[in-house]
């Protein structure tokens, strides 16, 4: 399916040099904000008090943010459990102040603002169990990169699979540097959307090397750079496609998802915009560099073309 077909191949490799500048520019900036400015980590990372209160009537999750804010607490979350009447909120560790008495100031306030606020349960969230979760969500990144490079490798050849990593992991370091240049509050649901980032992104590098290896076999006369060129052109019909949908469902729940959504949204929003752009300007930019050819995909070719007593030799394959 194409909305329509580009007949002359656009250069995007031309400017290949130029865009690369600015996204090693872009990508140094995110590391000098991570390693200087650092994320501002949620309760799940940091420690804090959980409580789920319970109520007679579906629970007005502003009005519980306003209530619980005007007690001097800051970086809250509140959110539905379960069902509409049910509310997990999520507390900061404050210095000197129990999770008891954190969770008993808080109830009183709630039961002011609505006597038929329960308190159904309270934990508190230890600094080890966020360190450990931290830790936990670093495998996870480490894992799922070292898959799709394993993935890349077997599929097409090594330069294909550093091309994509080296993509990716500016799209992940990216997301993480506006986190942490805006303060925007890292939680788990940030961490899924950057894991999530992570397939999607690698999803159109594929499919930019795949339609690569097809003019590798299609065009004989072509250079590299042509190759590219016209592979990327070809799929831009598809990758409207396809990253328009996902964006206008990412949108609506960045617009109407309220708090519990929005940071997760915008992740994934940073991370359609930036995985569209390293996918052509990083991805098939940094192949080229590492030096792409024919024979690198189609080996049988590969051989034919130097047997000068092939009788098939310089045939089409």
């Amino acid at each position: 399916m194409e909305f329509f077909k580009i007949r002359k191949d656009i250069p995007f490799m031309r400017h290949a040099l130029i865009f690369n500048a600015i996204s090693l520019i872009t990508f140094l900036a995110a590391v000098f904000f991570l390693f200087s400015r650092g994320l501002h980590l949620s309760v799940e990372f940091t420690g804090g008090t959980v409580m789920e209160v319970s109520y007679s009537q579906p629970a007005d999750l502003e009005k519980i943010r306003t209530v619980v804010g005007s007690q001097g607490f800051t970086d809250i979350q509140v959110q539905n459990f379960g069902t509409a009447r049910d509310v997990i909120i999520r507390l900061p560790a404050q210095k000197g102040v129990s999770s008891a008495q954190q969770s008993d100031k808080v109830l009183s306030a709630l039961k002011q603002s609505d006597a038929s606020a329960t308190l159904r349960r309270t934990e508190f969230v230890g600094p080890s169990v966020g360190e450990e979760l931290a830790t936990d969500g670093l495998k996870a990144l480490g894992m799922v990169v070292v898959g799709i490079m394993i993935y890349l490798a077997f599929r097409f050849e090594w330069k294909y699979a550093v091309a994509a990593i080296v993509a990716n992991l500016h799209d992940v370091i990216i997301i993480l540097g506006f986190f942490a240049f805006f303060q925007w509050e890292f939680s788990l649901s940030v961490l899924a959307a950057v894991l999530a980032v992570l397939g999607y992104s690698v999803n159109e590098s594929v499919v930019i090397f795949d339609r690569i290896r097809e003019n590798f076999r299609r065009y004989r006369k072509m250079n590299t750079t042509e190759i590219i060129d016209n592979a990327i052109t070809s799929t831009i019909s598809r990758t409207i496609i396809t990253h328009g949908s996902t964006q206008i469902m990412v949108l609506s729940m960045l617009l109407f998802g309220g708090p519990t959504l929005f940071y997760f949204a915008l992740a994934l929003t940073i991370g359609i915009l930036f995985g569209i752009y390293s996918s052509v300007f990083v991805a098939a930019a940094i192949a080229m560099w590492l030096g792409i050819k024919r024979e690198d995909l189609i080996k049988t070719a590969a051989k034919k073309e130097e047997d000068p007593n092939d009788p098939n030799a310089g045939a089409t394959v």
